[in-house]
C-alpha cells in the first residue's frame, strides 16, 4: 500500500515537519503551554456517536500523553478552556476545509496557534472495531499536535502523519514518549494518570497486513560507494530523482527503486550529464541548469527552443551552480554557489535584489560549496554535500537539532546502503508585497515562470499584522514563543478567503509568519 494513499492527518508536515522515514526521530513544532493544567470541552459532537461514548474516547485520547508527563486534562462543558474539540465538515471557519471520507481525517492546531482540533464529520468514526475510522488512535494523534508535537519520522510512532488502521492493542511509541517528554518533561510520580490507555485487551484482537516492507539496496552500489551526487529535485508528478553523472536514480522512502539508475539521455531526452542544480517549479515545469545554460522540461519533453543562456532567463543568477531549490518558506527560488546564495522572485524587477548575494552562513549550520537542494514532499528542506546531508528546520532558520545529529550519511538514510554507518560523529530576508509593478520588464527571466507568479496574484490578500498585539495573545493564553524577530509590523502575503474569520489563533496558514 502506498502510504499517501492512507488516510491522514491534516496538519502539514513541513511544520511538523515531517516524515521521510529517514531521518528517524521525532520533531518538535517550536511552540508548548506553560501550564500543566490543561482544559478541554467538546462544542460539538460527532453525528453517529452516543455522547457518553466519544467524552470517554477524549479522555482515553488525553490520557496517553499525560500518562508520561505532568499533564492533566479537565473537560469542562462551557467557558474558555484551552483546547475545544468540534467534529465538523468541509469548510468550517478556519480556511483549511476537510475533503469529507478519506483522505484528511482531522487536523489540530500548535499551541500557539490556540491547541484546537477539528475532526471530519464525513468519516466513520468507531470504537473498538476494525471498521471506520478508529476515534482514540486519530484522537491521540491530533491531541499530539495540540500539544506541540510536529510529524515523526519513525513509522510505528503515533505522530507519523498517516493513519495506519485499527490497533486493537495501543502501545505509545518511545519515539513519541521522548517527544513529549522534551516538552513537558518526565513524569514525577509513578503510574498512569486515571485510565491506562496503554493496557492491552481492551479490543479483540485482529490480523493486519504490513504496510511497509524493508529497504532495499540498490541493485547498483555507485551510490553506496560514492554517495555524492549532483542534483535532486521532486517531479510534478511527485517523484525524487537523483542525478549522478550521466544516471538518475529514483528514490523511494528509504531507497532507491528497482531498475535504477537508468542513462539521463534516455529518461530526459536532449540533457547532458552532470548537471549542476534542478528544481521544479510550481508551474510544473522542471529547470536543469549546467555551465552557463538551462533546459526547462514540461515532464520529460523539453520545451521549445531551449537550452538558453542562464543570464537570458534568470537575471543576476551566476552560472555554474551548486544547487537551486524552491523554498517552502516563500516560494521563491534559491540559488547557491560557492559561499553565497541568490534569491529570485519572478514578480520583481530586477529579479534578484541588489542585496544579493548573501552569505550561505545565513542558513544556520550549512557549509558552504552544497552539491544539491531540495524542499521535500514532508516539508523539511534537505541539502547535501558530499557524502552528507543536513536537515533544515524552516520555522527555527537552522540545521534540525536531532539524535543523531546532522550531518548525516547519505547513503544509509537515503539510498538505502548497508555498508554504510547510520551515524556521524537562516533566512532572514523580511516577508515584501509581491505586486506586479505597472513597468515590468519581462525579458530578465523565463517566461513561464513570470506567467505562473502572476497568475496566483488575484488570490493574495495583504494583512497588516502587528506583532505586539500576537505577543499579548499569547502572552494571555500561557504559549510559549520567541519573539526576538517580532519587533515591528511587518506586510505578510497570505492566501485567505476574505470571509474566513482571522482571530490569532487560527493563524496556522501564516507558515512562517512568527519566525
Amino acid at each position: 500500500m502506498q502510504l499517501m494513499s492512507l488516510p491522514r492527518c491534516g496538519v502539514r508536515d513541513k511544520v511538523g515537519f515531517g516524515s521521510d522515514n529517514r531521518s528517524k526521530r521525532y520533531a518538535l513544532q517550536g511552540s508548548r503551554w506553560r501550564v500543566k493544567g490543561l482544559t478541554y470541552k467538546i462544542s460539538k459532537y460527532p453525528k453517529r456517536l452516543k455522547r457518553a461514548d466519544v467524552d470517554a474516547e477524549i479522555l482515553r485520547a488525553f490520557s496517553v500523553w499525560s500518562e508520561f508527563t505532568d499533564l492533566t486534562f479537565t473537560p469542562k462543558t462551557s467557558g474558555p478552556v484551552h483546547i475545544e474539540i468540534k467534529f465538523v465538515e468541509s469548510e468550517h471557519g478556519d480556511g483549511d476545509a476537510f475533503d469529507g471520507m478519506g483522505g484528511t481525517l482531522a487536523h489540530a492546531f500548535f499551541p500557539v496557534f490556540g491547541g484546537d482540533a477539528h475532526f471530519d464529520d464525513a468519516e466513520l468514526w468507531t470504537i473498538g472495531s476494525p471498521r471506520g475510522t478508529n476515534l482514540f488512535q486519530v484522537a491521540a494523534h491530533e491531541f499530539g499536535h495540540s500539544l506541540g508535537l510536529s510529524h515523526s519520522d519513525v513509522r510505528s510512532a503515533l505522530m507519523a502523519p498517516f493513519y495506519r488502521g485499527f490497533e486493537p492493542v495501543f502501545k505509545l511509541d518511545s519515539d513519541d514518549v521522548l517527544a513529549i517528554q522534551a516538552l513537558y518533561g518526565k513524569r514525577s510520580t509513578q503510574g498512569g494518570n486515571g485510565l491506562n490507555p496503554t493496557s492491552g485487551g481492551a479490543y479483540p484482537k485482529t490480523t493486519q497486513k504490513p504496510i511497509f516492507s524493508p529497504p532495499k539496496t540498490p541493485r547498483d552500489d555507485q551510490l553506496c560507494r560514492d554517495p555524492k551526487i549532483d542534483a535532486l529535485f521532486n517531479s510534478a508528478d511527485g517523484e525524487t530523482y537523483a542525478f549522478k553523472g550521466n544516471k538518475y536514480y529514483r528514490l523511494t522512502e528509504n531507497s532507491v527503486a528497482d531498475g535504477y539508475p537508468k542513462s539521463i539521455s534516455d529518461g530526459w531526452p536532449g540533457l547532458p550529464g552532470d548537471i549542476d542544480a534542478a528544481f521544479t517549479y510550481k508551474n510544473g515545469k522542471t529547470y536543469f541548469f549546467k555551465g552557463t545554460k538551462y533546459w526547462r522540461f514540461n515532464g520529460r519533453s523539453v520545451d521549445g527552443d531551449y537550452p538558453k543562456e542562464i543570464s537570458e532567463g534568470f537575471t543576476g543568477v551566476p552560472d555554474h551552480l551548486d544547487a537551486a531549490m524552491v523554498w517552502g518558506g516563500n516560494g521563491k527560488i534559491y540559488f547557491f554557489k560557492g559561499s553565497k546564495f541568490w534569491r529570485f522572485d519572478p514578480l520583481k524587477r530586477p529579479p534578484v535584489k541588489s542585496s544579493y548575494p548573501k552569505p550561505i552562513s545565513n542558513w544556520e549550520g550549512l557549509p558552504n560549496s552544497l552539491d544539491a537542494a531540495l524542499q521535500y514532499t514532508n516539508g523539511y528542506t534537505y541539502f547535501f554535500k558530499g557524502d552528507k546531508y543536513y536537515r533544515f528546520n524552516d520555522r527555527t532558520f537552522a540545521v534540525d537539532y536531532a539524535d543523531p545529529p546532522f550531518p548525516r550519511p547519505s547513503g544509509h538514510w537515503w539510498f538505502g546502503c548497508k555498508n554504510t554507518p547510520s551515524t556521524t560523529g537562516n533566512i532572514m530576508d523580511n516577508t515584501e508585497e509581491s505586486n506586479l509593478p505597472s513597468s515590468y520588464n519581462y525579458d530578465d527571466h523565463d517566461d513561464a515562470l513570470l506567467f505562473d507568479a502572476v497568475d496566483n496574484t488575484g488570490f493574495n490578500t495583504y494583512v497588516d499584522f502587528h506583532f505586539k498585539h500576537a505577543e499579548e495573545y499569547f502572552s494571555q493564553n500561557k504559549v510559549e514563543m520567541n519573539f526576538k524577530h517580532m519587533m515591528k509590523p511587518v506586510i505578510v502575503l497570505i492566501k485567505i478567503s476574505p470571509m474566513v474569520p482571522f482571530p490569532y489563533k487560527y493563524m496556522v496558514q501564516l507558515l512562517t509568519i512568527l519566525y
